[in-house]
C-alpha cells in the first residue's frame, strides 16, 4: 500500500515541476558514446536533477545524498544545505521550510531513479549500485559541486565521485566514460559535450585529478560557448547576484572601442 501511494504522490509531483519548470531540449546528444556512461554537470539548485529527471538523454539513475531520502535526515540537511546563508531576521521561515519539505523529499528521491549517497563506510554501496547500474544498460548522473567557487559558472567538483571508476574498471575490464554536461535553465537546453575517459593504467590520485579537471574545463566551456545568459549556481544566492556566462563582455567591448578611438587619433 505504501509503495503504492508514495508513487502516486511521485506521479503528482513530476507532472507538477513540469508545469512549473521550462521543457528542456537536449543538445550534443551525438556526443553519447553506445556505451554507457556517467554525466557529470552542473547542479543549478534544483533545476540539475529535476531537469534530468524530466528529460533523460537515455535511461538513467541519479545520485542523491542519502540524507534527503530520510525523514529524520531531511530538515538538517536541507536547511545546512540549501539555506544556511539567508539572512537572519528570516532564517526561521527556512527552518520550518526544512521540515514542512521533509515529506515530499522523502516519496520523491526513494520513488524516482536514484542511487544513494552515502558519506561513510557505506559509500562503497553507492559505488557498488552505480557499477550495477551501468551494467544493466542505464546511465548514471552526478551533480558534484562542492561549496568552494571555481568561476562565474560551477564550483569545485567534490573528487571522491570519481572512485567509483576503480570498482568499474574490476568488475567490466573497461574504462570508466564520463561525459560533461551544462544546464541552462534560462536557454532551456541541456548541452553534452565530448566524453572524458578514465585511464587505469596512471596512478588514481595523478588520474582522478586529470580527469576532474577536464570535466570542470569541459562544463564551463560548454556555458561560455553559448549566448549570453543568467547561470543558475550552485550556492543558494540572491537572484540578482546570479553571474552571466560571459561577465567580462561589456568590458571588453569598451576596451574594444577604447582602443579604435586610439587609433583614429
Amino acid at each position: 500500500m505504501k509503495k503504492i501511494l508514495f508513487s502516486i504522490m511521485y506521479r503528482i509531483m513530476r507532472w507538477l515541476c513540469r508545469i512549473a519548470t521550462p521543457i528542456l531540449d537536449l543538445e550534443g546528444t551525438e556526443n553519447l558514446p553506445e556505451e554507457n556512461v556517467i554525466l557529470v554537470g552542473n547542479h543549478a539548485q534544483m533545476f540539475g536533477p529535476i531537469g534530468l529527471n524530466l528529460y533523460p538523454p537515455r535511461s538513467q539513475y541519479t545520485w542523491c545524498t542519502s540524507e534527503m531520502m530520510h525523514l529524520k535526515e531531511v530538515p538538517a540537511y536541507a536547511y545546512k544545505d540549501f539555506w544556511s546563508d539567508k539572512p537572519k531576521y528570516i532564517q526561521w521561515f527556512f527552518h520550518l521550510a526544512s521540515y514542512l519539505i521533509a515529506p515530499f523529499s522523502v516519496v520523491c528521491f526513494n520513488t524516482a531513479p536514484t542511487i544513494p549517497v552515502y558519506k561513510d563506510h557505506r559509500v562503497f554501496t553507492t559505488f557498488d549500485l552505480t557499477v550495477q547500474h551501468l551494467m544493466a544498460d542505464c546511465d548514471v548522473v552526478i551533480f558534484p559541486e562542492g561549496k568552494t567557487p571555481r568561476n562565474n559558472i560551477i564550483n569545485e567538483f567534490q573528487i571522491g565521485f570519481l572512485n567509483v571508476a576503480r570498482m568499474y574498471y574490476k568488475k567490466c575490464g573497461k574504462p570508466l566514460t564520463l561525459v560533461p554536461m551544462y544546464l541552462s535553465p534560462e536557454l532551456k537546453k541541456i548541452f553534452f559535450g565530448k566524453p572524458v575517459v578514465f585511464n587505469p593504467d596512471v596512478p588514481m590520485p595523478e588520474e582522478r585529478r586529470r580527469v576532474n579537471e577536464e570535466l570542470m574545463n569541459a562544463v564551463t566551456k560548454l556555458a561560455a560557448s553559448q549566448p549570453r545568459h543568467t547561470v543558475i549556481p550552485y550556492t543558494n544566492m540572491v537572484k540578482k547576484d546570479y553571474p552571466k556566462n560571459l561577465p567580462v563582455i561589456k568590458k571588453e567591448i569598451r576596451k574594444e572601442a577604447e582602443h579604435l578611438r586610439n587609433c583614429q587619433k
